[in-house]
């Protein structure tokens, strides 16, 4: 499917994934033992997925993380990236920070121009899609960027009871005009699969293929079919088996994929406070891209199966503005109205000058209280404000006032609100770069975005790195796991 003003589909295999050097073992070998098929399967804490026909299951355009260590690059802009009008960004030339007529972010690749709530290039898409697909063009030959969905006709969600609890839905808004790269399979047969896998499995040695070929064309919820299918026939747990069979980068890639996403991401947050030290980006990452159905349903499940809070996890690993950005984004509370209101997008952006480029000092909380509770419709249009305003980007602006976590969770946000998939792109980009490979934060963006928006993340891939994400993943990883990446990215 066409990404309006992107490059045509079709790119070539895609990279893997950097080691971090202290993420390398998913949970440490025995630390951590997987409930007996973790969602419990007998109307345990994940009901089924309901056939509400929305494409992906789980996670939300942008579960992503943010790139390497020492935050974002120059505030020139994102390497490589070509200007919206095609000539590179480059600090001091060009008017520096001053976009043309606004609209683009110092070489942050950006999404056609939009007109969110009531404008001409609405395309309202009642309901999903029949088997979770989505047509391939959309009237007028393009498609709709998430935020660019009238959700007046989408249906409106019922107010989180637990017991109506669902994993893996999400507001339509949010994922309909973007692509995951896996499917679900036709004539998927659970009972089948599992077979399959124990076959796989049994006598001496390990058909790693046919791992490979079962698990990364099913989608989470038939993966979950199968983990219950492989319990009931032969009363053993897939997961202990899996995990016996395999190891290292490929164990974590297997147990990522068969954990239902809200599960993963609240395993992720607290593998990521566990222990020594704290892993910030991880924390970011998923805090501050998630819808605010997917956060509460995140905090139910970290509660539920690790029997913590989460608020107060964060509170005893964090301090300072960093924290409270955190304890502000585990609320789950964002305004999700996708219609701007322009006049308030001018005086945000007045607000935010005032506490920041305006004075000296900075006042942390005006950022936080805008950043926390904005739509990112609305932040997107706040963005172009500020950039006619100040005459210069509020990304930059952010850079210059803020540093260390807070800084990166605040442009987290705000590359959010301008092009999610280029977000996710450049986490893997940095994932990648350099000496080894952060195969956590690879294996975390490549399965929490495969049925959501993996499609859009290649493509900006492509287009901001001038290569495609499976070459970058085919060059930086090997063997089994290699080929359950690049069978997931599509090739």
């Amino acid at each position: 499917m066409s990404y309006p003003g992107y490059p045509p589909t079709g790119y070539p295999a895609f990279p893997g994934y950097p080691p971090a050097g202290q993420e390398s073992s998913f949970p440490p070998p025995g630390q951590y033992s997987y409930p007996s098929g973790f969602p419990p399967m007998g109307g345990g804490a994940y009901p089924p997925t309901p056939s509400s026909g929305y494409p992906g299951a789980g996670g939300y355009p942008g579960a992503g993380g943010y790139p390497g260590a020492g935050g974002y690059p120059a505030p020139g802009g994102y390497p490589s990236a070509p200007q919206p009008g095609g000539a590179p960004s480059h600090p001091g030339g060009q008017g520096f920070g001053a976009p043309p007529s606004g609209a683009g972010f110092s070489g942050y690749p950006q999404p056609p121009s939009q007109s969110y709530g009531g404008g001409p290039s609405q395309v309202p898409l009642p309901g999903g899609f029949p088997g979770g697909q989505m047509p391939s063009q959309y009237p007028g030959g393009q498609s709709p960027y998430p935020s660019q969905i009238n959700t007046e006709s989408l249906p409106s969600y019922p107010v989180f009871s637990p017991v109506s609890l669902d994993y893996s839905s999400e507001p339509a808004s949010m994922t309909q005009g973007t692509q995951g790269t896996v499917q679900p399979a036709a004539n998927f047969d659970a009972m089948r699969d599992a077979e399959i896998l124990r076959k796989a499995m049994k006598g001496f040695g390990t058909d790693e293929q046919a791992i490979v070929d079962v698990v990364a064309n099913r989608s989470n919820d038939q993966r979950q079919k199968i983990k219950a299918a492989f319990k009931t026939m032969y009363g053993k747990d897939l997961i202990k088996d899996l995990k016996s069979e395999l190891s290292g980068n490929m164990e974590e890639l297997i147990l990522a994929l068969f954990m239902p996403p809200t599960y993963y991401d609240a395993w992720s947050l607290q593998n990521a406070m566990k222990g020594a030290g704290t892993q910030e980006r991880v924390l970011i990452e998923i805090l501050c891209t998630r819808t605010n159905q997917e956060i509460r349903e995140i905090v139910r499940c970290y509660q539920s199966e690790f029997g913590r809070d989460l608020e107060k996890d964060i509170r005893s690993d964090t301090s300072g503005h960093f924290e409270r950005l955190l304890v502000s984004m585990c609320q789950g509370n964002r305004d999700e109205n996708q219609n701007v209101n322009h006049q308030l997008a001018q005086e945000d952006a007045q607000r935010l000058y005032q506490a920041g480029e305006g004075k000296l000092g900075t006042d942390e909380s005006c950022f936080n209280m805008i950043l926390a509770t904005r739509s990112f419709p609305q932040l997107k249009a706040t963005m172009e404000a500020y950039s006619r305003m100040a005459n210069r980007d509020l990304l930059s602006s952010v850079g210059r006032e803020f540093s260390g976590n807070v800084e990166s969770g605040l442009k987290t946000i705000l590359q959010c609100a301008l092009n999610r998939p280029a977000f996710f792109a450049e986490r893997l980009y940095y994932s990648m770069k350099g000496a080894g490979t952060d195969d956590s934060t690879l294996v975390r963006i490549v399965v929490t975005r495969s049925e959501i928006d993996l499609v859009q993340i290649k493509q900006m891939f492509s287009q901001m790195y001038q290569k495609t994400l499976g070459t970058r993943i085919a060059s930086d990883t090997s063997g089994d796991y290699r080929r359950l990446l690049l069978a997931i990215v599509g090739q």
